[in-house]
Formats: C-alpha cells, structure tokens, sequence
C-alpha cells in the first residue's frame, strides 16, 4: 500500500498555489479512474452510510466499515493521497481511542490521513492522533454527525454569533496541528473570511469558491442519483440515464437471444 503522491505537508503547502481537487470514493475501481482524472486526493467517506448502504444519515457506519471500504480504495491508488473519515464515536469518547481508531485506518486501511468532524470539542483528540504521526482533516460547519443536533441538514454560521462561533472552531482546529479543514454548508462570505484566516487550506463542499479546494462525492458528480439535487451539487454527467439505457440494452439482447453471439462465445 506505498504509494508516492501528495504528502500531508505538501497538500499544506498548495494553499494559495494551486487549487486542491478532491474525489470521495469508495471501491477500487472508481479510485483507480479518478486517480487516472489526476484528482490531490481520495477520501473515504462516512457518507458511505448513504451512498452505498441506503441510510438516511452516517450514523450507523462503524469503523469497520470505513476499514473495509478504505482497503479497496487503497488498492486501486498507486499514488493518490487518501484520507479516511473516522465515523460517529470512534474518537468522542476519548483522545486515546481516537488515537487507536485513527492509528487503524492507517496501519489496516493504508490511509495517509483521517479526517473528523467538529471544532474545539474536537481539538484534544486531533491533538493527540497528530502527536503520535498521523495527519488528520478537521471539518466544521455542517458537520454530519451532528444533523440530530442541526435539526436536519441545514446551512451553518448564518447569524453572528454562528459564525463567530465556526471562526473560533477553525482557529482550535489549526491549533491543533490539523493540516486542512473541510468547511461544509457554510455562507460563501464566512468560507472567504475563514479560508483567509488560517494558514492551512480549506476544502469546500457547499461553501463557495473561496476555498483552496473543493471535494464532492463521485457517485454525485457524475449524476447516479436522480434524486439528489443539493444546491451545492453539479452533476458533471447524467449517468443514471446511460446505466438504465445500457441495462436495458443488455436485457433486450439476453430476450431476443442475440447475446452473446458467436464473438462473445468460446
């Protein structure tokens, strides 16, 4: 699981360089074609909950899951950084579980980073996992993990004193020692302010172009969901339509007996 692309310092240094791309991903063979697109980064999502198992929320992942889905993602980079999320409760409880969470989605995984959700109240446990070697992404603004809390997914920092509060959880997060910061569902004004604030890049998903990168999810962009349309979201394909019409094609074929055909037998 070596691989030799972009090192966490590296992706450090690119803010205000170079914009950062990144792809959530959650098999090999998508982690393969994206890496193949030249994307910085993968990361392995605990929207997993959703995209691939149907959830309604992240809640239900566990750590094995993130383990599982991370290994195949792992498998098909040969030199894409690749950050794993740490799901709900795996680093809450304590600053040592998270240290032992986040220590096996690098040694089992072969992930090169973790990311986890929230501010200050999360500042002690990134402290601890960075002090023992391993990168870790912070995220704040809409943290998932906390929709119950939110009261659905809803857009954070709108009033001052939110947004006050999201300046003061990026500051704890640098703090910290984390090497980016994911900003989610935050007003484009307050991702300006946040991202020019602090020396480490911020990745955007619903928070403006004033990022120093951006990430959406693979199964999103490409359009395979017909009934997910999030303000935040451009879908870059209409795939779901081209996967029915490919299906369909293959069952007409199989119907009428035409596949396979002499080119496709032995």
């Amino acid at each position: 699981m070596s691989r030799s692309g972009l090192t966490a310092p590296e992706f450090r240094a690119r803010k205000g360089r170079e914009k950062l791309v990144l792809v959530t991903a959650y098999d090999a063979t998508f982690a393969r074609l994206v890496e193949q697109a030249g994307v910085d980064a993968v990361l392995v999502g605990d929207s997993l909950g959703m995209v691939i198992q149907g959830c309604p929320n992240t809640l239900g992942v566990t750590l094995e899951h993130v383990l599982y889905h991370t290994r195949c993602v792992a498998a098909g980079l040969a030199r894409t950084h690749l950050i794993a999320d740490m799901p709900f409760l795996t680093y809450q409880v304590s600053p040592e579980e998270a240290l032992r969470n986040a220590g096996r989605l690098v040694q089992e995984g072969g992930a090169h980073a973790v990311k986890l959700e929230g501010g200050a109240r999360s500042a002690a446990a990134i402290r601890r996992i960075v002090e023992a070697g391993i990168p870790v992404m912070g995220h704040i603004g809409l943290t998932p993990q906390s929709v119950h809390q939110f009261g659905g997914y809803r857009v954070q920092g709108r009033e001052e004193a939110a947004a006050r509060m999201l300046i003061a959880d990026a500051e704890a997060v640098c703090e910290a020692g984390a090497y980016s910061l994911v900003l989610e569902g935050i007003p484009a004004a307050l991702a300006r302010e946040i991202t020019e604030s602090v020396p480490i890049p911020t990745i955007g998903i619903g928070a403006s172009p004033h990022c120093d990168g951006q990430v959406l999810v693979i199964y999103d962009l490409l359009g395979l969901d017909d009934e997910f349309h999030p303000k935040f979201l451009k879908k870059y394909d209409r795939l779901s339509e081209r996967v029915r019409a490919a299906v369909r094609a293959f069952r007409d074929e199989v119907r009428a007996g035409t596949f396979p055909d002499e080119e496709h037998s032995f």
